[in-house]
């Protein structure tokens, strides 16, 4: 098994891209064989981390699906909570709720409306990829609604094409790797 030496280094030689997935026209970039690379993750996990002691997040706030993985890693990382930030539908009421547009419809993705404070909780948003930044800015809202303080971003993996480092343009961002 070959040796990496940066989180750059893994992405690139273990990421799997799958044309037209799930549709048609669209190249679906995998970053499962990443998390399955014992070294992969843990070069993953200590980049975000150094992000997260950066920014002084004291709490990390993954998204789902894939961002729980890394948000708890990196938590575990640097000794903070992780916060899931949960698709609708996925927690029990009270919730507080955030609707976005996607190109082809809308989402929501919810906190718990109760027994989690994070008034003036300095948060990171984690996630596996930026791609429009509808989900980022999403997650952003909601949580400062809450009333966190949202100190930045950190993915794995950016895809410029897409546009969504400009719609977070006042928002710090961190990829590790930029397509």
């Amino acid at each position: 098994m070959p040796l990496y030496t940066s989180a750059q280094q893994a992405i690139t030689a273990l990421m799997r891209s799958v044309p037209d997935f799930p549709e048609p026209g669209v190249l679906f970039r995998d970053l499962t064989p990443v998390l399955a690379n014992a070294t992969g993750f843990q070069l993953l996990t200590d980049h975000m981390a150094d992000v997260a002691r950066t920014h002084k997040a004291e709490l990390i706030a993954g998204l789902d699906a894939r961002g729980f993985v890394f948000g708890a890693a990196v938590a575990k990382a640097v000794g903070t909570g992780c916060l899931a930030v949960r698709k609708a539908g996925k927690l029990p009421p009270p919730v507080l709720r955030e609707e976005y547009a996607l190109e082809y419809g809308t989402a929501a993705l919810e906190l718990p409306g109760e027994g989690i404070d994070v008034m003036g909780v300095r948060v990171l948003i984690v996630d596996d990829v930026l791609a429009t930044g509808g989900t980022v800015n999403a997650s952003r809202a909601l949580l400062e609604r809450a009333g966190a303080h949202v100190v930045g971003t950190s993915v794995v993996l950016e895809l410029e094409a897409l546009g969504g480092r400009s719609r977070l343009s006042d928002m710090p961002i961190d990829s590790i790797l930029s397509l």
